[in-house]
């Protein structure tokens, strides 16, 4: 009996260890790169970390801005990137169809807001001021609209005089009638305007389409003059959110009544933008793309950095990628109040032809200690190497490039900063 058991239990312990050998040596399925070796193959590889960088900027043109997930206002001046300036095209709609106003000759206004609610602020919290006029030229919810588009406005800015100018407090609660509410930017408006709107007939609102033909919408605006250097912010601001909207605030025999135009999704909206970087390193750099080699640019709704790694070619067609660490150092002093965003988008293009870009499976990590981001481009490096794509380069832009004003100043090969933009590959050959 003890010589059976003993049998048994060494056949047993034999079995245990088999089954663990096996599924300990079991690899992830992968086609090509990191999952195919573990750590002690990826030691043995190859690692370089040499490869020549080409880096420069390029500008963008004709970015589609309607209907996006917020809308951007204000102002401000960038020495480097130099006048950034946002502004809003927008309809409203009614709450109700055919509102009953009673006798309008017992109506007294009392005030009529245009709120904003803030999704965040780009740049500092200095005085601005807005302006808001009433669109001449129809907008239409099925129509593209893009940065540089404008619309026709008549003459006079519902803003009444010397209420416009207004400090932004995006980070602060809000108090609408004794209620706190989310941060908001309330700017007054003309009433009397705003009351013969409302006496306007009752066809203008009987639906719609019928207010929006009569009161065809609003451009919002600021007029901030000639600005300091790092004074002034774009402003974010939640357009379909229920807060956005004209609120009218009147009497009727003595009762207190409010009546609210909605910026919503069934509005037309978008984001006009003006860059004027005439004369800034920016500039310079679009005319001479060597000066990219100091220091190199990306900034929201404009311009793109581009790194080009023409080394990348040059790696054996029998590679394996394991690891291809890119590290983009900037030019940021923490506090500063134009930062440079906690992430970018990297794209390219798969063929050199190509009239359009290709997003990368990764996104660029902003490292606060380090002052720089790094991407992780082994599947590009990878596809470069096996002929998926051409060794276009790649397209660095801020994450949020059509909804945000962020830029970035990044350093180049020659820079005269510490530290320097650098590629690390780790390969095997086979």
């Amino acid at each position: 009996m003890q010589r059976f058991y003993a049998s048994f239990l060494t056949k047993f312990i034999l079995a245990n260890c088999l089954f663990l050998l096996i599924f300990s040596c079991k690899k992830k399925d992968s086609s090509v790169g990191i999952g195919t070796l573990d750590e002690d193959e990826i030691l043995n590889g190859i690692t370089v970390d040499t490869f020549e960088l080409q880096t420069y900027t390029i500008e963008e043109d004709s970015l589609i801005t309607d209907n996006g997930p917020n809308g951007l206002l204000g102002s401000y001046y960038d020495p480097k990137f130099g006048t950034f300036n946002a502004s809003i095209y927008t309809q409203l709609s009614l709450t109700t169809i055919n509102p009953n106003f009673g006798d309008m000759s017992t109506i007294i206004m009392d005030s009529v807001v245009l709120s904003l609610e803030y999704a965040g602020f780009y740049g500092d919290q200095s005085t601005q001021t807005f302006e808001v006029y009433e669109l001449d030229e129809d907008l239409h919810i099925d129509s593209t609209y893009y940065s540089f588009t404008t619309k026709s406005i008549k003459q006079t800015n519902l803003v009444p005089f010397g209420k416009g100018t207004i400090t932004p407090k995006p980070t602060e609660k809000t108090i609408v009638g004794g209620d706190t509410v989310d941060a908001q930017l309330r700017i007054p408006l003309d009433t009397s305007f705003f009351k013969a709107l409302i006496s306007s007939g009752s066809s203008t609102f009987a639906s719609n389409e019928n207010f929006v033909s009569y009161f065809k919408g609003i451009h919002v605006r600021t007029n901030n003059g000639s600005q300091a250097p790092g004074v002034g912010a774009a402003l974010y601001v939640k357009l379909n959110d229920p807060s956005s909207k004209i609120t009218i605030y009147f009497r009727q025999n003595g009762i207190f009544k409010t009546f609210d135009l909605l910026l919503n999704a069934s509005c037309a909206d978008f984001t006009h933008v003006d860059i004027n970087s005439s004369g800034t390193p920016v500039s310079n750099l679009l005319q001479n793309t060597t000066l990219g080699k100091n220091e190199y640019y990306a900034q929201a709704f404009k311009h793109r950095a581009i790194v080009k790694i023409p080394g990348l070619s040059n790696l054996p067609q029998k590679t394996i990628i394991h690891k291809a660490e890119l590290s983009l150092p900037i030019q940021y002093q923490t506090g500063y109040r134009y930062k440079p965003g906690i992430s970018v988008s990297v794209a390219t293009k798969v063929q050199d032809s190509d009239n359009y870009y290709t997003s990368l499976p990764t996104i660029g990590e902003y490292n606060e200690v380090k002052k720089l981001f790094f991407v992780d481009i082994r599947s590009y490096a990878q596809s470069i190497v096996t002929d998926s794509q051409e060794n276009t380069g790649l397209v660095i832009s801020p994450r949020f490039f059509i909804n945000s004003a962020e830029r970035i100043v990044f350093n180049g090969i020659h820079t005269s900063n510490k530290v320097k933009p650098k590629l690390v590959v780790t390969y095997t050959t086979y």
